[in-house]
């Protein structure tokens, strides 16, 4: 009796160092690189120390068109899943049935009001495949109680920043004007007369929303020669390229002091509406808004007044309120505007990383590990 204890403990003690170690088996290298270079961070709890984890069943939302757009992405889910019960739903809404949904432990997909009311009590850890938790962030607080999110925060960062500067630098060099000439076969050297914004090196960026996406743009701003500002909401801490950062109610001072101001915030009640009217009667003459964060954090009769009266040099939008942009809606008619369909995000790159990203956490899920990209739901982000 006394070896079979012995034996026990010792596969006991094997059993365990096991599951300890799903924290330190290293992810495939691509990943870990992803992992590095974007900082992404992990929860402060691992998975198994949750008393209602136990996978089983783990539904992932991938219709026909996402999945072409991710190749390879539904069999390393599978690798990943380790044997665990795995449901592909091709619902082109994203949406699985309550029927598709029944005895899930685990989502990926999209976070709703939808799937959440269709999700049962068993429903623990929810992976969100955009980065925008808006859509069901403003849900019943119950609806929270007791899951964890995650979702693709920072993995669209560098596509996002990105497309951000190239409005920033077709604004300042005029080349939306040289393309309508270029359309209509007209050689017009007379248009550099009408670019007076100047050259980029020596001016100030702030950065509004120091998350991931914020943070790539400023390292591009400074690249550029640019002063760089910010403002974040949890603390001033950032990196060395940003000479300030600023809490939320420093907003109205540095925008004052800046020539391009770059909406970068998350969608939550503080941020609804905060580029209004005084916002932009509180900015430089002349400066520059480029907006990639969220359509209804602006208001779009207060921009449109800004850009009419000249107290606006111009303007990048790649999200608008509301979206679609109405055909009526007077930014589509002016020259200092540049509108694209919320895509800024939308780079093979980014397509990759959150593929591989929602991945790797499927198999940290299943391994008990601490999971990335932990979502604060209470705060929206």
């Amino acid at each position: 009796m006394k070896h079979l204890s012995t034996v026990a403990c010792l596969i006991g003690g094997l059993m365990a160092a096991a599951i300890a170690a799903a924290d330190t088996v290293p992810p495939d290298p691509a990943v870990k690189l992803i992992i590095e270079e974007l900082e992404l961070e992990r929860s402060d709890t691992a998975m198994r120390d949750n008393p209602a984890w136990k996978p089983q069943r783990i539904v992932v939302s991938l219709p026909t068109e996402l999945a072409q757009r991710m190749p390879g992405f539904e069999e390393q889910l599978r690798k990943n899943a380790r044997g665990v019960e795995l449901v592909i739903d091709t619902s082109p809404t994203m949406v699985p049935s309550a029927e598709a949904l029944a005895g899930a432990d685990a989502y990926i997909g999209v976070c709703s009001p939808a799937l959440l009311k269709s999700a049962t009590e068993r429903l623990l850890w929810l992976h969100s495949l955009t980065a925008g938790m808006d859509g069901c962030a403003k849900e019943a607080p119950e609806e929270f109680e007791g899951r964890i999110f995650t979702n693709s925060k920072r993995l669209m960062g560098p596509a996002i920043a990105e497309h951000s500067m190239a409005m920033l630098l077709s604004l300042t060099t005029g080349l939306p004007a040289y393309g309508r000439a270029q359309a209509e076969k007209r050689w017009d050297p007379a248009l550099a007369d009408t670019v007076r914004f100047g050259e980029l090196r020596g001016k100030t960026l702030l950065v509004v929303g120091l998350g991931g996406i914020g943070t790539e743009i400023a390292w591009r701003a400074n690249s550029l020669g640019m002063q760089v500002l910010a403002t974040r909401n949890s603390s001033r801490e950032g990196p060395d390229f940003i000479e300030y950062v600023g809490l939320p109610d420093e907003l109205p001072l540095l925008a004052s002091q800046a020539d391009v101001v770059v909406n970068a915030l998350p969608l939550t009640d503080r941020t609804t509406g905060i580029f209004n009217e005084a916002f932009f009667a509180g900015m430089k003459t002349g400066a520059i808004f480029i907006s990639v964060g969220r359509g209804a954090s602006t208001v779009t009769e207060d921009l449109v007044a800004a850009l009419q009266s000249g107290k606006l040099y111009g303007a990048g939008l790649d999200v608008t309120d509301p979206e679609p942009l109405s055909p009526k809606s007077p930014l589509w008619q002016m020259d200092n505007v540049i509108i694209t369909p919320h895509v800024s995000a939308g780079s093979p790159d980014s397509v990759r990383r959150t593929a591989a990203i929602a991945a790797e956490n499927l198999r940290r899920y299943v391994d008990g590990a601490r999971l990335l990209n932990l979502v604060d739901m209470k705060e929206g982000y």
